[in-house]
């Protein structure tokens, strides 16, 4: 196995350290692949975030490994990728008891269903995709069950494209509201999905939309407004730009889905 390479203690590499722990756990078509796309990411969120003035450290690459099998996740910690992604409540479930690290930051980045929600409640570290009041209720009574409060981003369709989920940017205020005031959640930010698309400007208008509804928000009681979980393989450069702070990389880490 290629030994990484040795940057400054302290600094923003520091999250990608090699440990020895997970060797034996990590298959070749993994690691190979890591290796190759972890240092070509990295030179990415430094120069997306130098190029708005901001620093890289404001930045957490969440390893999307939906749809990879254990060798990915455990590829992922060897390089100290501890903020790990998943789409289904079910392989968010297997994946957490089967790894079993402390460690492992844990986001639901997926629809939940809610008759889902208790899988969820309590091993996802963050929920990003909160897209109804009813949903919101549903997690809080469980969180609140289980004598929990749960971070979660509420999710908003900013870019008004139908077949994304989410909150309506418009007119989303009076939602906001009522789940802020749910006792089983702490709201800590937003989160948008933005078209499939190479047009920089319906990119940025959709980034820039979450940003400012977030600029908006953070007069309103409860709100934390910490994160901004927006950017995805093909765009997350110009979410970094727009204000991003979580980044949501699966095919650019670990390429394509098995499943």
């Amino acid at each position: 196995m290629a030994t990484p390479p040795a940057w400054p203690a302290g600094s923003f590499f520091d999250q990608y350290r090699l440990p020895k722990r997970y060797d034996r756990m990590i298959t070749p078509r993994y690691e190979s692949r890591l290796e190759r796309s972890l240092e070509e990411i990295r030179g990415r969120i430094i120069r997306a975030a130098e190029r708005s003035g901001r620093d890289p450290d404001g930045v957490t690459l969440v390893a999307v490994t939906k749809a990879h099998p254990l060798e990915a996740v455990h590829a992922a910690l060897a390089h100290d990728l501890f903020d790990l992604g998943e789409n289904r409540v079910e392989q968010l479930a297997e994946k957490a008891a089967a790894v079993g690290d402390e460690r492992v930051r844990w986001h639901m980045i997926g629809h939940v269903q809610r008759r889902k929600v208790p899988r969820v409640a309590g091993v996802a570290e963050l929920v990003h995709s909160i897209d109804s009041l009813r949903l919101a209720q549903r997690l809080s009574d469980a969180a609140e069950e289980s004598g929990e409060r749960q971070p979660v981003l509420i999710q908003v369709n900013t870019s008004g494209e139908e077949t994304k989920g989410g909150l309506p940017g418009q007119g989303i205020g009076d939602d906001l509201r009522s789940i802020l005031a749910l006792s089983g959640l702490e709201v800590r930010g937003l989160m948008t999905m933005a078209p499939f698309t190479d047009d920089e400007t319906v990119l940025r208008s959709t980034f820039r939309g979450l940003r400012e509804l977030d600029e908006e928000f953070r007069q309103l009681d409860g709100y934390a407004g910490e994160e901004l979980s927006m950017g995805m393989t093909n765009d997350f450069e110009i979410a970094i730009e727009e204000g991003s702070t979580m980044i949501r990389l699966g095919t650019a880490l670990f390429g394509r889905r098995t499943t």
